[in-house]
């Protein structure tokens, strides 16, 4: 089951990498996607965009929209209604539906010069137009 985080604006790093640090210890959460418009390269000189998500730095490439969670039962949903209250006091919707693929496609096969070479946990993470090293990044938990 996934569900989508709507916030009422866009989010700055340090909101995303809170919010995002709350939603990834959850027991319920599977994966997480982060959309919104694209951002332009980081110039010298210019506000750095690195956020540290379970103690590793990574680059936001987008300003956060959106964001969207697979998770493994419907009472997770609660626990994330309640994380986003206390991170978006601008306000919010919830939706329920599938908003991350869950098996390969034709395009991914072209795309990645094989279906074999994708990862099980990276199907439905990546943008079609971009290369695979730029968009994505795969944190995995610590156990």
């Amino acid at each position: 089951m996934d569900i989508e985080i709507f916030p009422h604006r866009l989010l700055n790093a340090e909101t995303t990498e809170k919010l995002l640090n709350e939603l990834e210890v959850m027991e319920g959460v599977k994966r997480m996607v982060v959309h919104g418009p694209r951002l332009p390269p980081v110039k010298e000189g210019s506000s750095d965009r690195t956020i540290t998500i379970q103690g590793e730095k990574v680059q936001l490439q987008v300003q956060t929209g959106r964001i969207l969670l697979e998770i493994d039962e419907e009472d997770t949903i609660s626990d994330v209604r309640a994380i986003c209250e206390n991170h978006l006091p601008f306000g919010f919707n919830v939706y329920v539906g599938t908003f991350i693929r869950k098996e390969k496609t034709v395009t991914d096969d072209i795309k990645y010069a094989g279906l074999d070479q994708i990862p099980e946990e990276m199907i439905g993470l990546t943008d079609q137009n971009a290369k695979l090293s730029e968009r994505t990044t795969v944190i995995k938990r610590k156990d």
